[in-house]
């Protein structure tokens, strides 16, 4: 795509940030009162999405009556954490830290990862991971992230990419079922973080944190255009401009798993990749539907 090209598409992408926020914001208010709820819950990564919906629910049904579910485990990088409650903090929200460590020890999660069970930095862990994931989608010919979209039969290193995805997911699910917990307990509603790109191509967890919810309001905006409301709405820098993570599995970002950047999923994809979105496409279709005879 030629620059000028590439311009126009964005002109065409942008939002009016303050209406779009305005509409969110009533969106989450009406289904509150619509659901019989007395506020709202979200789980608060420390990514860009969650700080959006946090700081609508805020502005939507008030500061005092939103709670934000903080959950790293051992693997979350501190940084998140901290962005997280600073966020929380600007946005005089209550912020509940859950360390979900102790609940993924008992299911025997950690077990999972080989690497777990060698003594090393996680510096070092995330090169390993990197080298392993790279290594598969060069021999595999498909991406692990495509690969465990569908089940494994016949899949080489099969056993390896199981354990894999069934180490990361079980992370988001427990998640969802600390948020509907507390939820429940207090009334309020489940607001999730989907965005458009990520959910078009099967970038989520089904029946995680990031699938199960009661509302999903910005799943009709690109996460170009989630940033763009971010900075409107002040999210700080340290959280906008930082690379997207989904920080289940230590090295990976959000760009080595796709294997694209957001941007050019976009605004733009090479044309040497638009079968490769194409089939991400395809392949996430089960996850956003229940099969019934």
């Amino acid at each position: 795509m030629n620059a000028d090209a590439l311009k126009t598409l964005k002109a065409d992408m942008g939002i009016d940030p303050a209406a779009v926020s305005t509409c969110l914001e009533d969106f989450i208010r009406s289904h509150m009162e619509k659901l019989e709820r007395k506020g709202a819950i979200l789980g608060l990564s420390g990514g860009v999405d969650s700080a959006v919906v946090a700081a609508l629910c805020a502005r939507a049904v008030g500061a005092d009556r939103t709670v934000a579910l903080i959950m790293p485990e051992r693997d979350s990088k501190r940084q998140h954490v901290d962005d997280a409650l600073k966020l929380a903090d600007q946005l005089r929200i209550e912020a509940r830290l859950i360390d979900i460590t102790c609940y993924l020890k008992k299911l025997g999660v950690y077990g999972l990862l080989v690497l777990n069970k060698i003594p090393l930095t996680m510096r070092l862990k995330g090169l390993l991971v990197r080298k392993a994931y790279r290594l598969y989608a060069g021999r595999a010919g498909r991406s692990p992230f495509a690969a465990t979209m569908l089940g494994f039969s016949g899949k080489r290193f099969a056993g390896y990419i199981q354990k894999g995805a069934a180490y990361y997911r079980v992370k988001h699910r427990l998640r969802m079922v600390l948020l509907y917990l507390h939820a429940e307990i207090e009334n309020k509603l489940v607001v999730g973080a989907a965005n458009k790109t990520e959910y078009s191509i099967g970038y989520f967890v089904k029946h995680g944190c990031d699938d199960a919810a009661d509302v999903m309001p910005l799943l009709k905006l690109y996460k170009t255009q989630v940033l763009e409301l971010a900075r409107h709405l002040g999210i700080p820098s340290s959280i906008v401009d930082k690379p997207p993570s989904p920080d289940i599995i230590p090295g990976m970002t959000d760009e080595e798993a796709i294997g694209m950047p957001y941007e050019q999923l976009d605004l733009g994809v090479e044309e040497r990749r638009i079968g490769y979105v194409c089939d991400l496409i395809n392949r996430s279709a089960h996850m956003k539907r229940t099969y019934a005879p």
